[in-house]
């Protein structure tokens, strides 16, 4: 993926020149302090950059400030590995003070620091997927404005057997706990729908050939890759090269927005499930698209899009506590009351547990003037965590996992 990195260390150093000379604003007391848990080395860090890319598009468009409060910005790159999160972690917390923290990006990294930020009882918006965090170890500081890991892959089951009739599929993913929800939950809606999920397959997360992997795709109706960061470029690309003609279906971060530039002409026809595409029709998201570009060089993705609604809900948060984060339960309190209704994916609300519920849209890549682009093909509305399952029995079994659900055969 091409993107400006010196634009984001321009921006970065504009943050600190701001806070460095006063300057006439409606400030009222201290600055809001943000950090952000992101990762800008390794397999992941093209969404990492690309969460970087979401907050300071959004603070450029407020001119780093937020319901009156000058907004100083700290970026930290936690390596994308848990103990790199906690690290920064503390510092965000112990050294710089935040008032709040966003990220991290992936689930291994936020089950790291759950506990220790919630001891400390600061306010945390993360992109992470992992899903006991609003299930059953629920983190009372904690708000996610983008989704669970299986959240969007259950309304692409759902669709993958009732609009597409497919009967027979092998799922691909790497293996962490993000890639277990992810197929857990699409196998259990899949299988609850009538299909047949003959074989799962588990890949490290660095991968440099996928050819023994790929050898273990036949006899299934399409294949089900959930891929993250800059991996299902390789693996797309890999696919072709064996001769695969197997449909693919994915989800939000293996068909992401942010990769089209990428991807050549091996993706076009895959179908993926987001909580945001690139093709939503409205007007905050046309403008959030433009800007994101001249900001990052490159289109905005998931990533992108999570992070820009996750300051649209702290800034919901402000301007209900007139301004204050002092009394951080009662901010939390004000962050999950959000209910959004203009934001680049469309509405967003909470459920009591701190996890939004808002569009799945199910989306194929097309190629239009020569070039890659999403087209909507159905949009899921007010779509929670726990999908149409009774949430006390959803809740009773176990976590989704690399043996859960079991395979049938």
């Amino acid at each position: 993926m091409r993107v400006n990195r010196r634009k984001f260390l321009a921006g970065t150093a504009a943050i600190a020149g701001a806070a460095a000379f006063p300057m006439p604003s409606i400030a009222q007391g201290a600055p809001l302090k943000i950090g952000l848990l992101t990762v800008k080395t390794g397999p992941l860090a093209a969404g990492g950059i690309q969460m970087e890319g979401g907050v300071v598009t959004f603070l450029k468009q407020r001119n780093y400030t937020i319901a009156g409060r000058k907004v100083d910005f700290i970026s930290a790159d936690t390596g994308g590995n848990p103990a790199g999160a906690k690290v920064k972690a503390q510092e965000l917390i112990e050294r710089d003070q935040v008032d709040l923290i966003l990220g991290p990006l992936a689930s291994f990294e936020l089950l790291a620091i759950s506990e220790y930020v919630a001891e400390h009882k600061i306010p945390m918006l993360s992109l992470a997927a992992a899903e006991d965090i609003t299930q059953r170890k629920p983190n009372p500081y904690f708000v996610r404005a983008s989704a669970t890991s299986s959240q969007a892959m259950k309304p692409l089951a759902d669709y993958a057997a009732k609009e597409l009739k497919l009967k027979k599929v092998i799922t691909i993913v790497e293996d962490f706990a993000f890639g277990y929800e992810q197929m857990g939950g699409f196998q259990q809606v899949f299988e609850d729908d009538g299909g047949r999920v003959l074989k799962k397959i588990w890949t490290p997360i660095v991968t440099p050939d996928y050819t023994p992997y790929l050898a273990q795709l036949s006899g299934v109706d399409a294949v089900i890759q959930g891929f993250a960061g800059s991996n299902p470029v390789k693996f797309m690309k890999q696919y072709a090269d064996q001769g695969l003609k197997y449909p693919v279906l994915t989800g939000e971060t293996g068909g992401d927005d942010a990769e089209l530039k990428s991807f050549g002409d091996e993706a076009i026809g895959m179908i993926s499930a987001c909580p945001y595409t690139i093709d939503f029709d409205n007007e905050t998201n046309k403008r959030f698209i433009a800007d994101f570009e001249k900001q990052v060089g490159n289109w905005p993705g998931f990533y992108a899009a999570g992070l820009y609604v996750n300051c649209q809900v702290v800034e919901a948060a402000l301007k209900a506590t007139g301004g204050k984060t002092t009394d951080k339960t009662a901010f939390v309190k004000a962050m999950r009351a959000a209910h959004l209704t203009d934001t680049p994916r469309g509405p967003v609300r909470f459920d009591d547990k701190g996890n939004v519920i808002g569009n799945i849209f199910i989306r194929k890549i097309v190629k239009e003037n020569g070039k890659l682009w999403q087209k909507t093909l159905k949009t899921y509305t007010n779509i929670g965590q726990f999908w149409p399952f009774d949430e006390k029995k959803f809740l009773a079994q176990p976590v989704y996992s690399r043996d859960y659900p079991p395979l049938k055969s």
